[in-house]
């Protein structure tokens, strides 16, 4: 009989950026990388695991488009997390991704998280 293969896609509250000094934290940080809609700003942290935070300022649209943008990061987050290194990431929005579908949203980020991952180790 096989072994079952267990795959870990939740995202906890401990995977979260969730106050504003770990948000401040990252804001002077030089390590950032630009993806097509994204600017992701990252900074190595001792907790062990990666964690994310998404900033999408109101001139990347309404409240909806906002959400949705949201929504779609965290998807992507919650299914590379494990292969992310411990890092403290903030992802921003930038206009262009108001237009962008799921994949694209999901190959920019990957190319992100991988350019990351590089840098890292």
């Amino acid at each position: 009989m096989a072994t079952p293969v267990i795959v870990v896609s939740t995202f906890p509250k401990s995977c979260r950026l969730r106050k504003r000094a770990d948000f401040l934290k990252l804001q002077h940080v030089k390590s950032t990388i630009t993806v097509k809609g994204f600017l992701v700003v990252w900074q190595p942290n001792h907790y062990g695991i990666s964690r994310l935070g998404i900033t999408a300022s109101k001139k990347v649209g309404s409240a909806v488009i906002r959400n949705k943008i949201k929504r779609r990061v965290r998807e992507v987050f919650r299914h590379h997390r494990l292969l992310i290194p411990a890092i403290d990431l903030n992802v921003i929005a930038r206009r262009d991704s108001a237009l962008m579908d799921f994949q694209s949203v999901e190959l920019e980020l990957e190319k992100a998280f991988r350019h990351i991952g590089a840098n890292i180790c």
